[in-house]
Formats: C-alpha cells, structure tokens, sequence
C-alpha cells in the first residue's frame, strides 16, 4: 500500500493564470457570453444587458477564485489485492481519500493512471467528504501480457457546484502491479535422477556406521529423551542427545532458453510464452515437493542466486524463493545470444541433481552442447518447442520434420528424456509422458509430433 498527500491551496507561481487555465468549457462559454453581452450593451446603449453580461463574466471568475484559494488537504492511497497475479486473471485496486484538513471539500473526481494494456483509465465521482471523512472505492484490472505495470499516480479534480472550473492535484506516490505467467499444476511423477525428498537417496550428512560415529548435543528443553546418548551423558557429566540427521535438499535446475533466433512469433499464444509458463509451472511444482531448485537462462544468469550455486538454500522460504523466480519470469525477454555455451558452463560445474529444460530450435551445435549438459546432471528432461510450426495459424498437429528428429534423437542417445512440443501442447500430459518413456512405455493416440 502506498500513500501520498496533496494539498489544494495557492500555488505561488501560478497566480490568476492557473485559476483561469481551470475554466472548464461552461465556464469558458459564460465569459465569452458575458463578454459579447456587455460589448453589445456598450454598443446599444442597453443597461439590462450591461449587467445580465456582467453577471455572466463575473460568475467564472468567482468560482475559480473561489475554487484556487479554497485550502483542502486530502490524503489518498492505493492498495493491490493481490500485488502478483497471473496473465488473464483480475486483479482489484482500492483507493481511499481521507480529508485531513478542517474544511470539508467540494464535488472530488479521481483518476487513476493505468497502462493501457490493463484496461481504460479508471474515473470516479466523490461527493462532498466532511472534515476527517473518508471515502474508498476500487476498479478491476487484467492483462493477458505478463510484465511489471505501474499504478499510477493517483489524479485529484477539484471542481465548484457550478461546473465553472477544474484544478488538478496529483499525487506522487505509485505501485506496481506484477503480472507472471500462467502456471499449470503438474502430476507428482518420478523422474529419471530424482531423489524421494529431503535426503533418500542422498548422502547423509552424519556417518551412520555405529554408535562412535554420532555427534552428540547438549540436552535442550524438549528434546525426546528415547533420543539420549548415555555413553556421551557418562563421558560428559551432563544429558547428550543425538544430533538429528541435517536434511539435504534434492536439486533440480530449469533451464529457460530465451535467444530470440530460436522461437519464432509474438504474443500471448506463441512458443516463447508457452515456454515460459512451461518453465514457471515447472518451478512451483519442484518447490512444493522439497526441492532446492534455480532458474537458469541461455546467458549464464542464475535465480535466486543466494548462495554460491546459486540454488534457494534451505533455509530460504519456498514462497520467496517462488516470488523472485516469478518476478523475474514476469519481464524476462528474448536475449541477443545465440548461442547455450554460458549456460552449459554454468552446468558442467558441479552435480545439478535434476535437469529440466525449455528449448527453442536447436541446431547441429547447440544440439551438440545440449547433449554434453546430461553429463553434470542426475536426470535430464528436455522440452524442444517446433516454433515455426507453432507460428503457423493451423492447430494441426504435425510430425516433426528430419532435422528436428534427428535433434531429438541426439539428444535422447546422449541420455535426455527429450520431448517434442508441437502447437497447442498441454504440459500436463507432456509431463506424464516424459515419465512414461522413461519407463520404456509407448504413448499412443496422441500425434506423431509427441516423442
């Protein structure tokens, strides 16, 4: 939530020309009219005429007088339910006025600055607010482009009971609506190279080869006590425990291939934008089932990046972790590489656990340095878009020409499961068919574009 104050009082360097400017069109049209109707007495000697024009000149005069030396100091704030939402939901806007001066205003109108993506620009009509009353209202905002989009600022209009005149008062203060990609939940599968969670299959961090191997602790309130080591506790004078078995985190890395020559079209429906939901849905799954997991792109960039491999540790909240990883998806673009050598450098590192990566069109060589990935890796997944079948305006499904078999196939002999995404895929049953080749089961009745 943000707030902001702005006071409607006389501006020292707009003088009679700011309140003039305010004229709104009534006003403007009963100055001219009293303008000509007194030119015209003047001419014919008419004194009924003198004053009904004097009367309509004076009478915009006086409200915008009236209007710019009238002193209200109104507070306002903007508050975003929720702040992160998901392309093609709704999110809603509530703003409250608060009137913290001793007068009580006149007829308020507010607007809202949006970007035009979200919708039209929001306008409300306040009636009078009392001293120290408050008034809230809301709008609804939705975008099928995911970005970061900023709320504001918040637009006040002053105007008098006659419509004569409008001052504008604007706050400074704006907020940021964060729009991510759609994310699709996924079915629990058990992928080739992944461990059962916190430490099965892993190496423990305590030697569990007899009692001399176990690290005590001091006794703490609350401890169990069917844990008490009494061979320590007679050594030591005082209650040992054993120390509980530190779990270790499987990994799981999602490489995001973002170079802009390997997807072809733009737009909500087009390969890019399926590879990134592909990869945020990816994400939350990992993190909902324990894992240690990091977003990795084409250029070598790591997220969240807090510790040296750049993994969120364990001791980082899987909702932050899943926030700044959904940020970042959010304004990521097409890079200008073209090529996967700096995200294969980041790989060949150290052991990654589990691999599961978003392709676009892979040649000879990437296809070559995507095959060399698997040797870092416990388990290797690989979704390779066809974009230029999916820039096509036909749905139909098409098999997968030669060149990009042959691609698929390098890979899968290098030890990937690699599967083929022609247009309009759902991720969902791509995911459980990548489990069922890797079981050595063949899918049927869905297309010979599915590998």
């Amino acid at each position: 939530m943000t707030t902001g104050e702005a006071e409607t009082d006389r501006d020292e360097k707009g003088g009679v020309r700011t309140a003039l400017a305010g004229l709104t069109t009534r006003g403007r049209s009963f100055l001219a009219a009293g303008i000509a109707a007194a030119v015209c007495a003047y001419v014919l000697g008419q004194s009924d005429l003198l004053r009904v024009g004097l009367l309509l000149a004076v009478l915009p005069l006086v409200c915008a007088t009236v209007l710019y030396r009238t002193r209200y100091r109104v507070a306002g704030s903007r508050r975003l339910s929720p702040a992160r939402v998901p392309a093609g939901s709704e999110a809603r806007v509530h703003l409250r006025m608060d009137n913290v001066s001793r007068l009580p205003t006149g007829l308020l109108m507010l607007q809202d600055r949006v970007p035009y993506v979200l919708g039209p620009r929001p306008r409300f009509v306040l009636d009078r607010v009392e001293a120290g009353g408050r008034r809230e209202v809301s709008y609804r905002v939705r975008s099928d482009l995911r970005g970061r989009y900023p709320l504001g600022p918040l637009q006040l209009r002053l105007t008098d009971p006659f419509g004569m005149c409008e001052l504008t008062r604007s706050f400074s203060t704006f907020d940021t609506l964060t729009v991510i990609p759609r994310v699709e939940a996924l079915p629990p599968v058990r992928l080739s190279g992944e461990a059962k969670g916190y430490g099965d299959g892993r190496n423990r961090s305590l030697a569990l080869a007899g009692e001399d191997d176990v690290i005590p602790r001091g006794y703490r309130y609350g401890d169990d006590l069917r844990r008490v080591h009494w061979r320590s506790t007679a050594r030591y004078g005082e209650l040992m425990v054993r120390r509980e078995e530190q779990p270790q985190r499987a990994r799981c890395t999602v490489l995001l291939d973002t170079r802009g020559i390997a997807f072809a079209g733009q737009g909500p429906d087009s390969a890019f934008e399926w590879a990134v939901s592909g990869a945020a849905s990816v994400l939350v799954h990992m993190l909902e089932r324990g894992f240690s997991v990091r977003l990795l792109s084409d250029t070598g960039n790591s997220v969240p990046g807090q510790d040296a491999d750049g993994f969120a540790g364990a001791s980082q909240e899987s909702a932050d972790a899943a926030g700044l990883m959904m940020d970042t998806l959010a304004v990521i673009d097409h890079s200008d590489g073209a090529g996967l050598s700096r995200a294969y450098d980041v790989l060949r590192s150290g052991n990654e656990g589990l691999l599961v990566a978003f392709f676009g069109d892979l040649d000879e060589e990437q296809a070559a340095i995507v095959a060399r990935m698997r040797q870092r890796s416990g388990g290797a997944l690989a979704f390779v878009l066809d974009s230029e079948g999916w820039a096509r305006e036909s749905t139909d499904v098409a098999g997968p020409g030669d060149e990009r078999e042959e691609r698929l196939r390098l890979l899968r002999d290098a030890g990937w499961t690699a599967v083929g995404v022609p247009r309009g895929a759902s991720l969902t049953e791509l995911w459980q068919m990548a489990d069922r080749e890797r079981n050595g089961i063949t899918a049927t009745g869905l297309g010979e574009g599915w590998a």
